[in-house]
């Protein structure tokens, strides 16, 4: 790869850039093949960018002696050489000396070398693999810094408020050294605020919070006007559209824990919605409610674990058709009648309290599965939320319906300048170069990594797995060594904490409904003794530092008490353990009837495991509980792929109709 990096996010005079949507040619992108992920892994080489180690520290060496004011003046006479001779070998090594040095003053942190060739491998739009805890938040700083001087707004994407909070605040003192500006965009800002936060140099948000913005600012722009058109729209003002947009264009991102945000919650679209007139009244759910309830599964309906769907069978049709619906609704035909009981079996079997969905303030509210937070304001649609509110007594609200929707694999495909950094890339190399042509490159760690992988720990069936969990626990907690225990789900949490305090085992629990403790929660989970339980929410981007003495104990010690779909969420839970050199261990308790199991493995395959572990002979119990929980992952893997690669496909086909009509997506 080329030293000589060009510079092409700039575009002055351009209002609203972004990148045309790529075409598959034939091709369908989000498909790939195993050369495309042997290229996305093999084709950077770290040794490429050892270049600009050499280069920050001629260029800092200037700086060893310098005032503060000193630096800032270097960096303002920085900014128009950038601007105007791009992202030479030369400047990117002065500016990156800048920024290191800006940190070791304000900071009292200094880039080590491997964050210094993952700072390279960003600014050449690179998902950079650095394992967990080698500081990736320093590490962004870098390229943010160097493009922010040379006039390109970058947006530095977390995966909630509260990384997106700490990581501006943290980094805001380096940013303000330099001359730059930084912003944040949190769930709540009002559009007068995010419209200050993106005009700032460097603006960090979350994944949805940019995605919900830009789509809003695409209904603002929704006949799709050329440039001509919105420089001409200028000369009007504040009477102008553009007045009213809240982002200034897609420049360049910079993505945290790349993989979660751009493949794992790719499965799903983004949509603004508005409220509308009810299709059905109140009483039709509750209708058809009353009717799903009294079909019996098997007969009247199939489920789908896997696939997560309801099926009618024809007994279950006529019983949807033969229901007198006048009274509820009688205008009501057929086709109607069976998407709502199908619905209403959906709400009733698929989605469950403290798993899917809390009920808070009376309000059925959504928990991210990926994160294991509430996702305000958010709803599900075709009448599932409205159905599930009549599951659990709240008041019914009013459905919506859709103004605009985006693919995440499409709206980060559109920023002219794209870059990620996660600890868990590797096994996803080849989608993020066939869909967003990034290729990952591994940089190694600062220290050696003294992290413990213990055996898993199978069991028959879940009583005797959470029986295993507060016995381990207990062990450790006796010790006076810290212990982080991941459970999938609020209701996993609140059960384990149930058995915790029946041993009197004082703990903590991290989950939606702690939301607001989480920075308290996570400050004290590395203090000796100390007992967290918690969902995905301490999952990424959390950093629990070790108490004093906790080192000579082992160092943290975390217990996963389920596998989940990817293997590499569960790495990034055991990551939490063993960071930048420390001492730590983790291990995986599961049990056979465990829902990623239960769903994914086969009935066949599970019963063989099940059988082996009541043998109690611990090497064949191992063996065939470690083939039963890899093959159900692969077969998540492949279906959620499966599922991608229709989203993808299926926005495609969109935005070619929308193109025709000028409405936004």
């Amino acid at each position: 790869m080329s030293r000589e990096m060009t510079h092409p996010w700039g575009l002055d005079g351009v209002v609203y850039p972004e990148r045309e949507d790529r075409r598959s040619s034939g091709k369908v992108r989000g498909r790939s093949t195993g050369l495309e992920g042997f290229r996305a892994r093999r084709r950077p080489r770290s040794e490429n960018g050892r270049w600009i180690v050499e280069a920050v520290k001629t260029g800092q060496s200037a700086l060893s002696d310098a005032t503060d004011a000193a630096v800032l003046d270097a960096a303002r006479e920085l900014r128009p050489l950038l601007k105007k001779q791009g992202l030479t070998q030369e400047l990117v090594g002065r500016a990156f000396g800048l920024v290191r040095e800006a940190a070791r003053r304000h900071l009292s942190m200094s880039h080590f070398d491997v964050q210094l060739i993952g700072g390279w491998a960003l600014l050449n739009g690179m998902v950079a693999e650095m394992e967990t805890g080698e500081g990736k938040t320093l590490t962004a700083a870098l390229p943010a810094c160097t493009l922010a001087l040379a006039g390109v707004p970058v947006h530095i994407i977390t995966v909630n408020d509260y990384l997106t909070a700490r990581d501006a605040e943290w980094m805001a003192p380096l940013y303000t050294a330099l001359g730059l500006t930084v912003g944040t965009i949190v769930h709540g800002k009002d559009p007068a605020a995010r419209r200050e936060a993106y005009r700032c140099d460097i603006t960090y948000c979350t994944n949805k919070e940019v995605a919900f913005d830009y789509l809003r600012d695409r209904l603002v722009l929704s006949d799709r006007p050329s440039q001509l058109r919105l420089s001409v729209e200028r000369l009007y003002g504040e009477a102008s559209r553009l007045s009213r947009l809240v982002m200034r264009g897609l420049h360049f991102a910079i993505v945290d824990e790349a993989d979660s945000v751009l493949i794992d919650e790719a499965r799903t679209p983004l949509i603004i919605s508005s409220q509308t007139d009810s299709l059905y009244g109140e009483e039709v759910y509750r209708l058809a409610m009353d009717l799903a309830g009294s079909l019996v599964d098997g007969k009247d309906f199939l489920v789908s674990e896997n696939d997560r769907i309801v099926e009618l069978t024809p007994t279950g049709r006529l019983k949807a058709e033969s229901t007198d619906w006048a009274e509820a609704s009688p205008n009501i035909n057929e086709q109607q009648k069976e998407q709502l009981v199908r619905q209403s079996l959906t709400a009733l079997h698929l989605f469950k309290r403290d798993r899917q969905y809390l009920v808070k303030d009376g309000k059925v509210q959504i928990v991210d599965e990926y994160t294991g937070r509430l996702m305000a304001d958010r709803s599900w649609e075709m009448g599932l939320h409205q159905l599930i509110e009549v599951k659990e007594g709240c008041e019914v609200t009013m459905p919506k319906q859709t103004l605009a929707r985006i693919s995440y694999q499409r709206f980060f495909s559109r920023y002219l300048g794209l870059a990620g950094m996660t600890g868990t890339a590797r096994e996803v190399a080849g989608e993020l170069w066939s869909v967003y042509r990034m290729p990952v490159l591994s940089i190694q760690t600062n220290r050696p990594v003294r992290r413990r992988y213990l055996p898993d720990r199978i069991h028959a069936s879940a009583d005797e797995k959470w029986r295993a969990v507060v016995k381990a626990i207990s062990r450790e907690h006796d010790l006076g060594r810290p212990v982080l225990v991941g459970t999938r789900s609020v209701e996993a949490s609140e059960h384990l904490s149930g058995l915790l305090e029946q041993e009197n085992l004082p703990h903590k629990v991290l989950n939606a409904r702690q939301d607001k403790e989480e920075a308290e929660i996570i400050a004290r989970a590395g203090d000796t003794g100390r007992i967290t339980v918690a969902t995905n929410m301490a999952g990424r981007g959390t950093d629990i530092r070790l108490g004093e003495g906790v080192a000579d104990l082992g160092g943290l010690f975390v217990i996963a008490t389920e596998r989940h779909e990817a293997r590499r969420i569960d790495r990034q839970l055991f990551g939490r353990c063993g960071r930048q050199g420390d001492p730590g261990a983790c291990v995986a308790m599961i049990a056979f009837d465990d829902e990623l199991a239960a769903v994914h493995a086969g009935g066949v395959l599970r019963w063989i495991g099940i059988l082996a572990a009541k043998t109690r002979i611990e090497f064949l119990s191992r063996w065939t509980g470690s083939l039963v929980f890899w093959y159900a992952q692969q077969s998540a893997q492949r279906q959620y792929a499966h599922i991608r690669r229709n989203l993808l496909k299926m926005d495609d086909r969109i935005g070619e109709s929308l193109a025709f009509s000028g409405r936004p997506e």
